[in-house]
């Protein structure tokens, strides 16, 4: 099939192909193998098995995680699923569209593989809520607290690359007509000195300067707030992506779990609607707004001085 720079007809269906992002494509295409697979009633140990591959390559293929996407995987697969034409045409059409790379794709010497599946959804994702108890999410961090952070974790990575592909992320937020993010923060967040004074008081001023933006909310859990989600459901990353004209390619919600030695991602109903549940919790009892401003502005004074 070929795919040209406009949106092309399939099986009676509009495929965009505007989009250069791989980490989306790759998700569709592992969700629709792994739908189509339990439609046949296979475990995927047993799918891998008459396809002739591993089991861990088909977890990887069915999770978004497989960065070699072949075409003749995916008609293997569909052989053995019993896929239709229409179903194979999408899938292949998916697997080039993963093929192809992001801008982060160059920053593989300062990004976890994990991390960069991460970013790749950051990137197109419609809008994204953070709930951060201890730090500064990454699209509002400064350079020196980001530096700040590297230093104390102390892991092997190259730090000024990792700035400048922060920075390079942060472009999004300048995406005011497809881009929408949601940030709640604890108050410690606030309190918690990273790196000195001088650094935490440029990133609080710089989170008063983001929240100008109009497709930004910055809001902030005091100390006092009534007992909410946030407290049981740790940090974490909600994603929504847009919605495709065919609703079968519409990728669900994420959720994004970093713990201090793995990363979840979690995309079952169940769990999203969950996470879903705390974020109304935990914009219940969060300052508005405008409170939020003059307690950033309070503080920035505090370490200024």
């Amino acid at each position: 099939m070929t795919v040209s720079n406009a949106n092309e007809r399939v099986g009676g269906i509009t495929l965009s192909t505007e989009s250069n992002n791989t980490t989306l494509p790759r998700r569709v295409l592992g969700r629709r193998l792994r739908e189509l697979r339990e439609k046949r009633n296979l475990s995927r140990s047993r799918a891998a098995q008459q396809c002739e591959i591993g089991s861990q390559t088909l977890w990887r293929l069915e999770s978004g995680r497989s960065s070699e996407v072949k075409k003749m995987m995916i008609n293997a697969l569909c052989d053995v699923y019993r896929a239709s034409d229409d179903d194979r045409r999408v899938l292949l059409w998916l697997a080039q569209e993963s093929r192809k790379d992001g801008w982060w794709q160059s920053y593989t010497d300062a990004i976890h593989p994990d991390r960069a599946m991460f970013v790749g959804l950051e990137q197109s994702a419609k809008r994204i809520i953070s709930w951060q108890s201890t730090l500064v999410p990454g699209l509002l961090q400064t350079s020196d607290y980001r530096r700040a952070i590297w230093e104390a974790e102390g892991q092997p990575v190259d730090i000024e690359r990792d700035v400048d592909m922060v920075a390079k992320r942060q472009e999004r937020l300048h995406d005011s007509a497809n881009f929408t993010l949601e940030v709640l923060l604890s108050e410690s967040v606030l309190r918690q000195c990273i790196g000195d004074s001088a650094v935490m008081a440029a990133q609080l001023s710089q989170l008063i300067e983001i929240g100008k933006l109009p497709n930004v909310s910055i809001r902030v859990v005091r100390f006092n707030a009534p007992n909410h989600l946030g407290l049981v459901a740790k940090d974490f990353v909600y994603a929504e992506f847009p919605n495709h004209s065919n609703p079968a390619l519409t990728e669900p919600p994420v959720v994004y779990v970093e713990g201090f030695t793995g990363m979840l991602y979690l995309d079952k109903p169940g769990e999203t609607e969950r996470y879903r549940a705390a974020c109304f919790a935990l914009q219940r009892v969060a300052l508005n707004e405008h409170d939020t401003r003059h307690l950033v502005e309070a503080i920035a004074k505090e370490h200024s001085e």
